[in-house]
C-alpha cells in the first residue's frame, strides 16, 4: 500500500572534509567512498556509483540505459559535459512507424521493442573515467565493486523493492528471468544476485566499449529486439560514442547554476530561474501561496518551451542564446499574474520515469554530477540473452508528429528529460569559478523543477543541504487525459495553501503521500562550505567542509570521510 511508507525519521546533514558521496543506495554510496579512499578521484567514484547502482536498483538503471555527466576540475576552475545518450536505429523512420500503422494518436506501447534506442551508459561510463578520471585506477577496478556485488548478491532495500515490483506489473514483461527471484520480483530484504550482468560489468572493466557495443552483448541486444518487432542492427550499436558538450549556465543572485544542453531539458531549469528572478521570493515565505503560484505559472511557461523548442541540437529552429536572454524571461514574468492561473498551449507528450542520480566531490575539490536512466522503470523490460540488464525505452519520449522538433526520425537522439547540475560562484569573475555544490533531483519533468527547488530551498531560504532535500516539493505536471496542468503537492503543505492555489484557478492534488511521493524525484547534493547559512561570515568560515544531503523518498544515503 502506499500509505505504508511513512516519513518519521530525522536526517543531519552528512559533514565531512576529505571527500562525499550521495546516491540512492547505500551499498553503492558505500563503493564509491571506496574508490576515493583507495586514490580514485570523483570522476572514477561517480562511475563506479553508476554501476553500483545498476546493480541494486535495476527497475531504474542500468547499462541499458542512457547517462550525462558534468564534471568540474578544481585545478582549472573549468566545467566539462559528456552527453551519454544513445540514437534511435537508422532504420526507425516515421515512414516505417506509419508503415506499422502507427500514429501520433496511437503510437506503439511505451514497452515495445521499436522504442528501444541504442545504450549509451556504457560508452559514458568509460569515456568518464578516460576523460576526467584520476588515471591511477583501471577501469577494471573502478567496475569491480559492483562486480562482486553482483555475483556475491545483495538485500534489496525498501523503496527499491516497491518499484521493482510496480515496474514489472506496468511493463507486463517477464524480464527473462534475470530480473526475478523464481519467477518474482524480490521482496524487502531478500537476497538478490545477477551473475550475467556481474560478467558484463567484468567484461566492460576488461575491454572497455568494445566488450559492449561490439561481440556478443550487442549481438544479444539485436537478438532480442529483432525477436520483438525492433530494427536495431549491430552497426546501430558499434558506430555509437559519446560526445563531449560544453554546458549552459545562467546567473542567479551570485551564484550560477550549469546544465548540460540540448538533447536534455537543462535549459528548462534556467529558464525557470531566469523567471522567478523577477519576483521577491524570500519575502512572501517559503511554500507559501503566493510563492507556489509564481512557481507553477513560471513552470508551466518553461515546460511549453521545452516542448516546443528542445530536442536533438542537429534538429532545434531556436538558438539557445535567444531562449536564455534575460529579456526574454522578463517577458514571460510579466504574464504572470498573481489573482489567477493563465492559460497556456498545450505541450507534447509527458510521460513518467525512474532514474538514478548521484554525486561526488573529492578531497581535490573535483565534482561529478551524474544521472542514469532506461526511462520507464526497466524500459522496454526486454533483456538480452545471458546479459543481465533491461534495454530503455527512451524512443518513447519522440514524437509522431512531423511538424515537431523531437518527432522520430533515424539516427536521432529523443528529447531527454533527466539531467546533473552544478553551482559555482558568480560574485568574482576575475577568477576561476569556485565550486559551491554538485545537485540533482531524478524524476521526469520533476527534475529541473527539483533543480530549482533545491536551490531555492538553500539560497533564498537557508536550509542546509538535509533540510532542502527533505522540505516538501511541488511537481507541475501537464495531463495528457485530462488537457490540464495539475499542480502536485507533497504531504507537508499548509491545507489552506491548497484551497487558496483553487481559488486561483488552479488543479491541485494534495496531499500526495507514500510510495506516491515517488513523483517529487530524489536528490542528492553535496555543497562545498555552507554558503547557504545566512548567520555565518563566510570570510572568517573554513570552506573546505563538505556538507551533504540525501533524500528521504529513497533508500539512499550521503557518506563521507
Amino acid at each position: 500500500m502506499d500509505s505504508d511508507l511513512t516519513f518519521s525519521s530525522r536526517r543531519s546533514p552528512v559533514v565531512c572534509l576529505h571527500g562525499c558521496v550521495a546516491s540512492s543506495q547505500p551499498l553503492a554510496s558505500a563503493i564509491g567512498l571506496d574508490i576515493l579512499k583507495r586514490g580514485g578521484n570523483a570522476a572514477d567514484a561517480a562511475v563506479a556509483i553508476a554501476a553500483a547502482l545498476a546493480v541494486t536498483e535495476p527497475n531504474s538503471t542500468g547499462p541499458g540505459g542512457d547517462t550525462f555527466c558534468l564534471f568540474y576540475d578544481e585545478k582549472t576552475g573549468e566545467i566539462r559535459g559528456i552527453n551519454g545518450s544513445g540514437r534511435s536505429p537508422r532504420a526507425q523512420t516515421l515512414d516505417l512507424l506509419e508503415g506499422r500503422g502507427y500514429t501520433a494518436e496511437a503510437p506503439p506501447s511505451p514497452y515495445h521493442a521499436l522504442n528501444a534506442t541504442v545504450p549509451g551508459a556504457p560508452a559514458c561510463w568509460c569515456d568518464t573515467v578516460q576523460l576526467f578520471g584520476s588515471q591511477k585506477l583501471s577501469m577494471q577496478e573502478v567496475l569491480s565493486g559492483a562486480a562482486e556485488l553482483a555475483e556475491g548478491g545483495f538485500p534489496v532495500a525498501e523503496v527499491t523493492a516497491h518499484h521493482w515490483a510496480k515496474w514489472l506489473r506496468e511493463s507486463g514483461k517477464e524480464l527473462g528471468g534475470d530480473l526475478l527471484i523464481d519467477g518474482h520480483p524480490p521482496k524487502m530484504g531478500q537476497v538478490f544476485r545477477n551473475p550475467n550482468l556481474a560478467q558484463v560489468l567484468k567484461e566492460l572493466g576488461e575491454r572497455g566499449k568494445t566488450a559492449f557495443y561490439k561481440g556478443r552483448v550487442a549481438q544479444a541486444i539485436v537478438d532480442i529486439i529483432t525477436q520483438n518487432g525492433g530494427v536495431m542492427t549491430m552497426d546501430d550499436l558499434s558506430s555509437h560514442d559519446s560526445e563531449v558538450v560544453t554546458p549552459i549556465s545562467t546567473e542567479y543572485k551570485g551564484v550560477c547554476l550549469w546544465e548540460l544542453p540540448p538533447n536534455t531539458q537543462g535549459l528548462a531549469a534556467l529558464l525557470l530561474l531566469n523567471i522567478l528572478e523577477n519576483f521577491p521570493l524570500k519575502a512572501v515565505g517559503h511554500n507559501s501561496c503566493d510563492y507556489i503560484h509564481v512557481l507553477v505559472e513560471a513552470v508551466r511557461l518553461t515546460l511549453t518551451d521545452a516542448f516546443r523548442y528542445l530536442g536533438d541540437p542537429d534538429h532545434m529552429t531556436v538558438s539557445l542564446e535567444t531562449l536564455l536572454d534575460k529579456s526574454y524571461s522578463r517577458k514571460q514574468a510579466q504574464r504572470i499574474s498573481m489573482d489567477r492561473a493563465m492559460e497556456e498551449v498545450e505541450p507534447g507528450l509527458m510521460t513518467g520515469s525512474d532514474t538514478v542520480y548521484f554525486c561526488v566531490i573529492d578531497s581535490q575539490g573535483n565534482a561529478c554530477s551524474f544521472v542514469n536512466s532506461t526511462y520507464m522503470g526497466f524500459g522496454t523490460g526486454l533483456v538480452p540473452k545471458g546479459c543481465g540488464f533491461s534495454l530503455q525505452n527512451r524512443g518513447a519520449s519522440f514524437s509522431l508528429h512531423r511538424n515537431q522538433v523531437n518527432c522520430v526520425a533515424g539516427g536521432k537522439r529523443s528529447f531527454h528529460t533527466i539531467i546533473p547540475a552544478l553551482l559555482t560562484d558568480a560574485t568574482n569573475k576575475s577568477e576561476k569559478p569556485r565550486l559551491l555544490a554538485a545537485l540533482g533531483v531524478m524524476g521526469a519533468f520533476m527534475q529541473s523543477q527539483g533543480h530549482v527547488q533545491l536551490l531555492l530551498n538553500m539560497l533564498e531560504f537557508g536550509m542546509n543541504p538535509q533540510q532542502a532535500v527533505d522540505a516538501p516539493r511541488l511537481y507541475v505536471h501537464y495531463d495528457q487525459k485530462t488537457k490540464q496542468w495539475l499542480v502536485n503537492l507533497e504531504e507537508g503543505f499548509d491545507p489552506e495553501v491548497a484551497k487558496e492555489l483553487q481559488k486561483r484557478g488552479h488543479k491541485v492534488n494534495w496531499p500526495i503521500k507514500g510510495h506516491k511521493r515517488s513523483q517529487f524525484g530524489r536528490g542528492q547534493i553535496i555543497t562545498v562550505g555552507d554558503w547557504w547559512n545566512p548567520s555565518v561570515n563566510q570570510t572568517d568560515h573554513p570552506s573546505r567542509v563538505l556538507w551533504a544531503g540525501s533524500d528521504p523518498r529513497a533508500d539512499g544515503c550521503a557518506q563521507g570521510y
